[in-house]
Order: C-alpha cells, then structure tokens, then sequence
C-alpha cells in the first residue's frame, strides 16, 4: 500500500517525502496497524473551509480535516491540510513551514491510531506524541523545535 502526497488548489514544494513516509510507517507499526491507502492533500485556506462547511457543518478555519477510511487494522485515510494554517502555525511556534507541515501530518495519523485531543489531559498526550514521533523518527527537522 502507498502513503501519496498531493497538491490541491496550491503551489508548493514537499519536503523530507521519504522521511515523512517512514515517519508514518512507524507510528503505525508501534501500534499495531498496517499502511492502507494515506492520502496526504495540500490546499488552500478556502478550500479547507469549504470541506469543513460542507462535511462538518463547521465555520471555522483549521488545519486539518482527516477522513478516515480505515478497515481493521489498515489504516487508510484522505487527510486535507491548509498549506497557509500551517505556515501561520509555523510563525507562532517559531518554528519551519516544514516542521510543522510534518507536526500537522503526525497528527493527523495519531488521530487514525486511537489519540484524541478534546480535554486537556488528551492535549497534552497527543502533543508529547506528536514531539518524540518528530524528534526521533524525522530527523529532518527536529533541530527547529
């Protein structure tokens, strides 16, 4: 099975691809699950907020819309990201467009393996998990946390 990257509406350059996939293959290989189908879609802010109108009766712009189409232990997904949340995000955290392009896409793939981070207790786990993931597994950009 494949982990694929795609461009939707923008105009940019994917950095670390192999380093990124094997970052996945390994946070799904420590819990358990096999790589079925990973979509990985940049956007745009606009069409992001479209999605999220349209499928989750949201009006709030975000960075990533995941859905899930996972069967057993395979895990298979269309995950969306808004190239320009993501560069946003990067700014505030001080942090590279690539860091946390990467942060966002770890994210979403700890969310497909059973994380959640609606309390603060869940937060602050997906968030220790989203740190070693980067830190250990993408070498690439861990220099810029």
């Amino acid at each position: 099975m494949a982990v694929r990257f795609f461009l939707h509406h923008v105009n940019y350059n994917i950095k670390g691809r192999k380093e990124i996939k094997a970052c996945i293959g390994k946070i799904l290989t420590d819990h358990g699950k096999k790589i079925g189908e990973i979509n990985i879609i940049l956007t745009s802010d606009s069409k992001l907020l479209d999605i999220n109108k349209k499928f989750l009766k949201r009006k709030d712009y975000t960075d990533i819309i995941t859905f899930n189409f996972s069967e057993k232990n395979k895990i298979s997904c269309d995950s969306y990201i808004s190239i320009e949340r993501v560069g946003d995000n990067a700014i505030s955290y001080k942090v590279t467009k690539e860091n946390e392009l990467v942060r966002v896409i770890i994210h979403g793939i700890l969310h497909l393996v059973g994380y959640n981070d609606k309390k603060e207790k869940e937060i602050g786990k997906m968030r220790e998990m989203e740190d070693i993931y980067l830190k250990k597994y993408y070498k690439k950009g861990s220099d810029n946390l």
